[in-house]
C-alpha cells in the first residue's frame, strides 16, 4: 500500500507531536504512539478543512482506494466505513499513513539507542567515564 499523498503533512503533525512529549513518556508510551498521536485527536477538524485537504476529485480516490485496501486487510471486506464525510475520510487515511510513520520513528529511535549503547560500551572497554560520556551522548544521539 503506497501512501504518499500529503505525507510531509502527516509527518509534520507527528513530529509537533513527538515534540510537546518528553523523552520519558515516549518510552513509556512507544507501543501505543500511534494511537496516542492518530487517534486521541483529530488531524483535520472540520467538513470545510477536510475537503480543502483531499483537493482534486483524484485525490480523493486515491484516499478511499487507500482506505479500502487497509480495512481489507485489517478487518475484511465487510467492514468498510461511511466514505461520505470527508472529515472521517481524511482523519482514517492519516491514522493509517501515521502507523507507517510511527514505525519509521520507532525504527529509528531503536537504531538510535542501539548505537549509544555500542559506543557506550566500547567507551567503558577502553577505559573511559560511561556517566560522564552518556551525557555527552544525549546531545549527538
Amino acid at each position: 500500500m503506497e501512501m504518499q499523498y500529503k505525507r510531509e503533512e502527516i509527518q509534520e503533525y507527528f513530529n509537533d507531536f513527538i515534540e510537546e512529549q518528553d523523552e520519558e513518556w515516549i518510552e513509556e508510551n512507544k507501543d501505543d504512539l500511534h494511537h496516542h498521536a492518530f487517534n486521541t485527536d483529530y488531524f483535520i477538524i472540520g467538513y470545510y478543512q477536510a475537503e480543502q485537504w483531499i483537493g482534486s476529485a483524484s485525490n480523493v480516490f486515491d484516499i478511499i482506494e487507500t482506505i479500502r485496501e487497509y480495512e481489507d486487510m485489517h478487518f475484511g471486506e465487510n467492514n468498510r466505513m461511511d466514505v461520505s464525510c470527508p472529515e472521517k475520510v481524511v482523519n482514517m487515511y492519516a491514522y493509517i499513513v501515521g502507523e507507517e510513520i510511527v514505525q519509521e520513528y520507532l525504527g529509528a529511535l531503536e537504531k538510535r539507542k542501539n548505537l549509544k549503547t555500542a559506543i557506550l560500551d566500547e567507551a567503558e572497554k577502553r577505559g573511559f567515564n560511561k556517566d560522564h560520556l552518556d551525557k555527552h551522548l544525549e546531545v549527538i544521539i
